[in-house]
């Protein structure tokens, strides 16, 4: 009941029918805040009306404080990723300059997408051939390794280096040109440089020129005139915008009543560093101090767990209502104060209209994009749901195929599309094996047996053979569920638990049967399977004589083929992967003393079999585990008879090296 909901400042979480979070919210006061969403349902935005509608229940923890409230917030909404949160996606992906100083020899390359521990990031840059540049440059002054894992341990096994080495634009730690801690020193050094000290290098190294031209080492003089030169064009790259000691983030955004869009200008040192920007799909009648204060949040509360450096200053375009708790929390991430404010005057007033601009020529290119993408996946999705005459909107979809050869290596894919658009983090592989790998169709009705009872389960998948890579409320909805009013959050159920509301099989009539009896064995009564077929691109019903026909310009049928070849793909790749380490492994399997455990850090180690059999009887022992008579009977079972050529037991499949 309304009245039993609290007063005080709290944080919300609403849920569907299968207790997945969809919404995180916070309120001064949680029953006002609440009681919003109930009063009048048809006023609500489109976006807000879609989670109410979908809701099943709502919780509520109470907390002491608005700052209390705000860290709890974003807590949750980096543990449940709640599908009609305000989310800031990247409007392009940005390339980030990375040290990777918590490897034992630190690496420099150029990453995108998650960020890892022990690394540190600069940037981000735009476009890509900026860094590049950069990093060619910088190598001239501090020639740290950027080379990968294998070149780097081909070069200590050969005793050779990569050609970075040779043209000196590597130290080459591989071979034992520098020590290990004198190569991570060096990597420090380039992260001080890329941080803001170009200065202390640059006026180091006109020291270091100077003395060599009074000892009239003019040759070392040189050299060290052109590294002064390249740090110079690095450092001078970025212009200068503000006064030297300047460390700010400058954001502004662009917005309507659905959607944002977002731009930040990273000012290190006075000179912009990077720049980076978002859209957003507004889920409440927010405002723009509601956005700002989202945006903030978010983005520091990621950079908490990185080494990004946070700024002093953060330029908003409007202060967010709690600006005073958000100082606070951005002192306690940064160990230092933060202030945010609005520039009224001067340089930043004059570089936040800068950025708004961008801003604004951002906001009008992705709706360009993007009207032409939201209309046909609505569109797809309703034309799919009509066709199949379905009760509800496919908010998920599953998607399930069958891969062999000759019933050899069966494997299965799992793909998964939400709203239209692929969730690859859910995606699963399933292993088949024993009587349900005899025929296609067993295997799909083993496949969505083993699916559909996790989820029955209520948990994430335990079935070791399994590989990782909505309910619509009346319109007089109530709030449900008793009131949470304890600080503990719950253990959030694994995704595979939620169930679909179409399950998609690659196949005709037998497939689909399969795949009804198996969610019919386990008393699965509202999840719609439907087939389709490569042949006519038919969709089959459980039990129809006669399947669906979808015009050949519908966009639902584009849509399914689209989720078929996706799942067809990541099943094929899957069964390339898995004959492949079959056929590796059956070369090794009959050595006398070579078991699993050795057979792995042999693979490990030498890279493959066509590797390993040229390998001498030294480096061999060089294994961990491998002694002198073992490796005489590795040696000996892979030796090649003249003439015989390339063994059946290498990998041809893929045409890569298989580690183990």
């Amino acid at each position: 009941m309304p009245g039993e909901i609290p007063q005080g400042p709290g944080v919300y979480r609403f849920r569907d029918q299968h207790r997945r979070v969809i919404y995180v919210g916070k309120a001064k006061n949680l029953r006002s805040r609440l009681n919003s969403y109930f009063a009048n349902p048809q006023s609500l935005m489109p976006r807000t009306k879609a989670m109410v509608f979908t809701a099943d229940s709502v919780e509520w923890t109470v907390v002491g404080s608005e700052l209390e409230a705000l860290q709890l917030e974003y807590t949750w909404i980096k543990e449940f990723a709640p599908r009609f949160n305000v989310m800031f996606r990247d409007d392009k992906s940005y390339p980030y300059l990375a040290v990777t100083m918590g490897e034992k020899v630190p690496r420099v390359q150029v990453m995108r997408g998650e960020k890892k521990r022990g690394t540190r990031y600069f940037g981000p840059f735009y476009p890509a051939k900026a860094i590049r540049e950069t990093v060619d440059t910088l190598l001239r002054v501090f020639p740290v390794r950027t080379c990968s894992a294998g070149v780097f341990k081909r070069a200590e096994r050969t005793g050779r280096p990569c050609l970075l080495g040779y043209i000196d634009k590597c130290s080459a730690p591989c071979v034992g040109r520098i020590s290990i801690d004198d190569h991570k020193a060096l990597a420090g050094q380039f992260c001080d440089f890329m941080s803001g000290e170009a200065t202390r290098f640059i006026t180091g190294l006109e020291q270091e020129m100077t003395a060599a031209a009074v000892r009239l080492d003019y040759e070392s003089a040189g050299r060290l005139r052109d590294d002064i030169a390249a740090l110079r064009r690095v450092f001078e790259r970025n212009a200068v915008v503000l006064a030297e000691d300047t460390d700010a983030d400058i954001f502004a955004l662009e917005e309507d009543e659905l959607e944002a869009a977002i731009q930040v200008f990273h000012v290190r040192g006075g000179r912009i560093r990077g720049q980076r920007g978002w859209v957003v799909e507004k889920v409440e009648d927010m405002g723009t101090a509601d956005l700002v204060e989202h945006l903030l949040q978010q983005v520091y509360g990621e950079a908490a767990g990185s080494n990004e450096r946070l700024p002093r200053e953060v330029l908003v375009p409007v202060l967010p209502a709690n600006h005073q708790q958000m100082s606070e929390w951005l002192r306690g991430l940064r160990g230092a104060r933060v202030d945010i404010r609005v520039p009224a005057r001067g340089d930043k007033a004059t570089l936040l209209k800068t950025v708004a601009q961008n801003a604004a020529d951002a906001f009008r290119l992705h709706k360009s994009r993007r009207a032409g993408d939201l209309t046909t996946r609505s569109a797809a999705l309703q034309a799919l749901q009509q066709a199949l005459g379905l009760p509800h909107p496919l908010l998920r979809i599953e998607c399930f195929d069958i891969s062999h050869v000759q019933g050899t290596n069966v494997v299965a894919s799992m793909v998964v599309v939400e709203d239209g658009l692929p969730r690859k983090a859910e995606y699963r592989r399933f292993s088949i094996t024993g009587e349900a790998a005899r025929d296609d169709t067993s295997s799909m009705y083993n496949v969505i047996s083993r699916r559909f009872r996790n989820h029955r389960a209520g948990a994430a998948p335990t079935d070791p053979a399994v590989e990782h890579e909505a309910a619509v409320v009346p319109d007089d909805v109530v709030v449900l569920g008793a009131p949470r009013t304890d600080t503990t959050t719950p253990t959030p159920r694994g995704r595979f638990a939620y169930p679909p509301n179409l399950v998609v099989v690659d196949g005709g009539p037998p497939q689909v049967a399969a795949a009804a009896r198996a969610l019919a064995d386990l008393g699965i009564e509202d999840v719609c399977v439907v087939g389709l077929a490569k042949r006519l691109e038919e969709v089959w019903l459980p039990g129809d004589e006669f399947p669906v026909i979808l015009p050949r310009a519908s966009e639902g049928l584009y849509l399914l083929q689209r989720i078929r070849d996706e799942a067809h793909r990541f099943a094929l790749a899957f069964h390339r992967q898995k004959r492949g380490r079959s056929m590796t492994a059956s070369a090794l399997d009959e050595i006398p003393g070579l078991g699993p455990a050795k057979r792995a850090a042999l693979l490990k180690h030498f890279g493959s079999v066509r590797k390993l059999r040229g390998a001498s009887l030294e480096e061999l022992c060089e294994v961990p585990g491998v002694g002198p008579r073992l490796a005489r009977s590795v040696r000996d079972a892979l030796a090649m008879p003249p003439g015989e050529g390339e063994p059946a037991a290498v990998n041809t499949v893929t045409g890569e090296l298989l580690d183990s």
